[in-house]
């Protein structure tokens, strides 16, 4: 060590600022980021019901699913009679099988909701199956019938 060059000074207790002699001044906020979010009241429109975003959203997610025997997703093949939001954000999905002997007649109701149920705003998800009306392929759309070659 090249001894033309010196230490720097060690802190010391007594180079310290008395506390209560120069107490730092009070800083008031100027804006809170949170004020404005707490204060937020819900949009007077309903979030559930016929046509609303979060309908919207779980008719996108149940068009991710597709039965395992068709490659069509369940919705376009009809198999969907219904999709209810109310305004506590549940969700009822009323639905119905090709056939009550269908291979997934235990699995695919529990993959609806689940499905359902992971959708971003729902609270709640409940799948009601149905047998009445049978399904039949009128109930396809457009979509499934050309996909399927039936138009």
């Amino acid at each position: 060590m090249d001894s033309s060059t010196e230490k720097p000074p060690r802190a010391r207790v007594s180079d310290a600022v008395d506390a209560e002699a120069e107490a730092p001044k009070e800083q008031g906020r100027t804006r809170d980021y949170l004020d404005g979010f707490l204060a937020a009241k819900p949009g007077a429109d309903a979030v559930g019901g016929e046509g609303s975003d979060l309908q919207a959203d779980v008719i996108a997610a149940l068009r991710e699913i597709f039965d395992p025997e068709i490659p069509v997703n369940i919705y376009d093949l009809g198999l969907i009679y219904g999709v209810e939001v109310d305004d506590n954000r549940d969700a009822t999905v009323t639905m119905t099988l090709t056939t009550p002997h269908c291979p997934v007649a235990e699995s695919m109701p529990g993959e609806v909701e689940l499905r359902v149920s992971s959708v971003p705003g729902i609270r709640d998800a409940e799948v009601n199956l149905v047998w009445d009306p049978p399904w039949g392929p009128h109930k396809m759309s457009d979509e499934a019938r050309l996909e399927l070659g039936m138009l």
